[in-house]
């Protein structure tokens, strides 16, 4: 999933970011430039919005900041992306202007996102799979699955594909294991993340709160340690035995439709709105990076894949080179059980163990 590169490079911005935080770079940029959405989901209510777009001139505008770089990847979606009204035009100035840029679907409209990315070369396709034919209906009210297994057939030869599965209180990990097994089948990587209560999104729901939570993984979510990982330690997070501080806000950022820049996607919690300011000026700003220190230093209030997921990593690697003490010198205190810890190799063996039991 990740190239040696990418630690260096994230390791390389992390130093630059807590030692320079007015001059901070950004490692990931999400666009969410549009609400307009032909899916009906039960864990998003973004489609019941009224439509609203950033414009190919406030992208532009954003990506001339010196926080945004040559290596900063910039993701465009939705909403879904492709019902923008200027999406060519942007997907067009992105291919131009900052190769370094991915998009996100749910392929509901397959022909013109095979398009999308045969014209204009995003670097990474990522597409929403939430389990079988069924399920999917189920959690996103429309007959998608086979679109969506349309898309990838057709350019999985031709761009690197990921396919993003969300846990969630409609589906279980019975569909979790389709969907690995589907990215398998098809030649594909799979990312998997967990539902969250976000504002933007108007959720409705809380969080997943799932009995015997262990057990029910299924053990071929192996295929990454990165999936591993962010699935087993969700249940030491929910129980409290889990604190880690979120250094992904110092170097990732989403921009929502209305312009507004959220200090994360969880936080209701807005540090400016470009319409207001230049992009430079809310994210590094003197009154922003004061909420930065204070929520990086305190805040573990969730489990979202686009934040937590850097901070895993992060810790993870460190912990590959120094002691935990030494590690707690600069980055501060962080704790999680150490059952959480375990490597794929032991899970297995204990799920083995366990069978033998019964």
């Amino acid at each position: 999933m990740y190239k040696l590169s990418d630690y260096i490079s994230n390791g390389l911005l992390y130093v630059n970011n807590m030692l320079r935080p007015g001059n901070k770079q950004l490692s990931q940029l999400m666009l969410y430039a549009t609400t307009a959405c032909q899916s009906r989901c039960r864990h998003c209510s973004i489609w019941k919005k009224p439509h609203e777009h950033l414009s190919l001139d406030d992208i532009k505008k954003i990506m001339a900041s010196r926080c945004v770089t040559s290596t900063t990847t910039v993701g465009l979606e939705g909403g879904e992306f492709v019902l923008h009204p200027q999406w060519a035009e942007i997907m067009e100035w992105m291919r131009d202007n900052h190769p370094n840029y991915t998009l996100l679907s749910n392929a509901l409209a397959p022909r013109r996102v095979i398009e999308a990315v045969r014209r204009y070369k995003p670097r990474h396709l990522y597409i929403s799979l939430d389990g079988d034919n069924n399920t999917y209906e189920l959690m996103r009210g429309v007959d998608g699955h086979n679109k969506v297994i349309e898309v990838v057939n057709e350019l999985k030869g031709e761009i690197p594909i990921s396919l993003m599965f969300c846990l969630s209180p409609w589906n279980t990990f019975a569909d979790m294991q389709y969907v690995i097994d589907t990215a398998k089948r098809l030649g594909v990587d799979v990312r998997i993340g967990i539902y969250g209560t976000m504002a933007f999104f108007d959720t409705q729901s809380g969080l997943l709160d799932v009995e015997n939570y262990t057990n029910l993984i299924p053990s071929n979510i192996h295929q990454t340690q990165e999936n591993y990982d962010f699935v087993a330690l969700y249940e030491q997070w929910r129980s409290g035995n889990l604190k880690l501080r979120c250094q992904s806000i110092m170097s990732c950022l989403v921009i929502h439709s209305n312009g507004d820049v959220p200090i994360c996607q969880n936080l209701d919690v807005t540090l400016g709105n470009i319409h207001q300011n230049t992009l430079d000026e809310i994210f590094n700003g003197k009154s922003s990076r004061k909420l930065q220190c204070k929520h990086s230093k305190n805040c573990n209030n969730c489990w979202i894949n686009f934040h937590r997921k850097y901070d895993i990593i992060l810790v993870r690697n460190f912990e590959k080179l120094l002691p935990k003490r030494v590690i707690e010198m600069f980055y501060g205190k962080y704790s999680w059980c150490s059952d959480s810890k375990m490597t794929y190799s032991k899970y297995i063996k204990q799920l083995d163990n366990d069978k033998k039991v019964d």
